[in-house]
């Protein structure tokens, strides 16, 4: 596997999935993360088992997986003179430090950018935050649901305005694992930087500005508008200027979506799939600007031959269909998709309780064709002692740093 980031180790003071994202990501990538835990409690997301009624085993957490997979973890308590003190040895070791603390929470403990800096002129300070490192709420924390789903316009534009409230965010960690990508991206852009002109520097990625980047065609065009669309209430049918997109119910309940933007040349080919060849024989359809104008009757059309024949029998068929188009799955249903079998999305790894394997989605980067090959996530404090050992620390430091209560 290429490892585009061998040779760079990362030093990770953070917990829940956004931020550790990041950190995951990178250790794909090939680079030596070592993600510090308080010495008794952990990531405090390793107590989270309950996820939407749905237990979870500590030894098969899923949810501490996915965003730390491939570290090594030291326990090390920050809030202890000696603990910094140690943290900052390490961080001399280190090109990037990653975090998602506090601004209050950093410079109690010792570790914002100009301590860290201090030891290490050179390395890339990686902050995580709710709402940005500026500005009065800068010290405000917040999660997914709060920065990116609630309060950057996402929820109220996914809600069609005909529900009584906004639709929550059905899917854990969702902002958390799109910014953490993004931090990815900004530290390799930092390391590069580093290369050209030996400088080191900090950079911040927020949940609220992944929202509105991940939202930007829209919030673009609402702020030179003055108006923002909003989801409409779900329907079998094409949209009102283009039949031949929309969403459009099977026979058995399940659902196809038709995608074509720009239908020219496809309307005939798409007509005959749908098992209604007469219909690009119809003058109301010969064209783009015809169907457009008879958009409507176009997607009745379709909306009865989708809805004559099985979910299934349009999977396949569909297959040969020139213009856009996919089935509406269920992220289950995605794990057994030949294309994203096909494309490595899912990866395995052992499981800390010696069962089957976990299985995994790799990050969306992938280098000369090649799947991810990563490690578990580490147990709380797993590495501690073997991590000191290889940076030169003797056994008898490692008894008086656990007896002063810094260390695991």
């Amino acid at each position: 596997m290429t490892q585009v980031m061998k040779g760079v180790r990362v030093l990770e003071v953070a917990q829940f999935t956004y931020v550790p994202a990041a950190g995951a990501v990178l250790a794909d990538w090939g680079a030596d993360v070592i993600k510090i835990e308080h010495p008794l409690r952990g990531d405090t997301q390793r107590g989270f088992l309950n996820m939407g009624g749905v237990v979870l085993d500590p030894n098969r957490h899923t949810l501490m997986e996915h965003p730390n997979r491939g570290k090594r973890s030291v326990g090390i308590d920050v809030s202890r003179k000696e603990g910094q003190e140690l943290l900052y040895e390490i961080a001399r070791t280190c090109d990037v430090f990653l975090t998602n603390y506090l601004p209050s929470v950093r410079q109690k403990n010792k570790f914002d950018y100009e301590h860290i800096k201090a030891v290490n002129p050179k390395i890339i300070y990686a902050r995580g935050s709710a709402y940005g490192d500026k500005g009065p709420e800068r010290d405000v924390g917040g999660f997914d649901g709060t920065a990116f789903w609630s309060r950057s316009g996402i929820a109220h534009s996914m809600t069609p305005p005909e529900l009584e409230g906004p639709l929550t965010q059905g899917i854990p960690a969702f902002g958390d694992s799109i910014g953490g990508m993004f931090i990815a991206g900004g530290i390799s852009a930092a390391l590069f930087n580093r290369e050209r002109t030996g400088e080191g520097l900090e950079l911040d990625v927020s949940l609220l500005s992944t929202a509105w980047w991940a939202s930007g065609a829209l919030v673009a065009q609402g702020m030179e508008k003055g108006v923002i669309t909003r989801n409409a209430m779900p329907n079998s049918g094409g949209s009102a200027k283009n039949p031949l997109m929309g969403n459009f119910r099977t026979s058995d309940g399940g659902t196809i979506n038709l995608c074509m933007v720009s239908p020219t040349g496809l309307i005939r080919d798409a007509f005959e799939h749908f098992g209604i060849p007469e219909a690009g024989d119809d003058p109301r359809f010969a064209d783009v600007h015809k169907l457009i104008e008879n958009s409507r009757a176009a997607s009745d059309l379709i909306v009865k031959a989708i809805g004559s024949k099985p979910f299934e029998y349009w999977r396949q068929h569909l297959k040969t269909m020139k213009g856009q188009w996919a089935p509406i799955q269920s992220l289950i249903d995605l794990a057994s998709d030949e294309q994203a079998i096909a494309n490595d999305m899912i990866i395995e790894v052992e499981a800390a309780d010696g069962g089957k394997p976990l299985k995994l989605v790799r990050n969306p980067v992938q280098f000369n064709h090649e799947p991810v090959k990563t490690t578990r996530s580490p147990q709380a404090n797993e590495h501690t002692e073997t991590f000191l050992m290889e940076i030169g620390f003797e056994w008898d430091r490692i008894e008086q740093l656990k007896a002063a209560g810094a260390i695991a």
